[in-house]
């Protein structure tokens, strides 16, 4: 029987991105680099992690799924097959709080606010 590890999203750009959902969600933060991993990144050329081509966001209790943002040369061209759904007490201070961080509204529905964050992949805001 298998079990959800991580959710990896395309991205541009991975930092901008996992900056984005770490403010959106609760309990995730960027996960810390270490010497090591600034020596990784230093010996692929890369000398900012801001140019990181893989980031990872991390619940801060340590809980599953981590999200990791990849690298990917192409521009996203279709709707997304697969979507996180975010769940909140006050759906309208949420959803502008997120557009505060730079999401956008796609579309509003009776049950749910279809939304996009600053890269283009949607997600919904489920009202309460």
């Amino acid at each position: 029987m298998a079990s959800i590890k991580d959710i990896v999203f395309d991205s541009p750009h991975p930092a901008s991105a996992a900056r984005f959902w770490a403010q959106a969600l609760d309990d995730y933060e960027i996960a810390p680099y270490d010497d090591e991993e600034l020596t990784r990144l230093r010996s692929l050329g890369i000398d900012d992690p801001e140019d990181d081509p893989t980031v990872l966001l991390v619940g801060t209790d340590s809980r599953l799924p981590r999200i990791f943002f990849q690298r990917v040369p192409e521009d996203k061209r279709a709707k997304n097959r697969v979507h996180l759904d975010l769940s909140t007490t006050d759906t309208a201070e949420e959803v502008k709080r997120l557009c505060a961080l730079g999401a956008t509204v796609q579309a509003v529905h009776e049950d749910w606010i279809t939304m996009q964050d600053p890269h283009g992949n949607e997600f919904c805001v489920m009202r309460s």
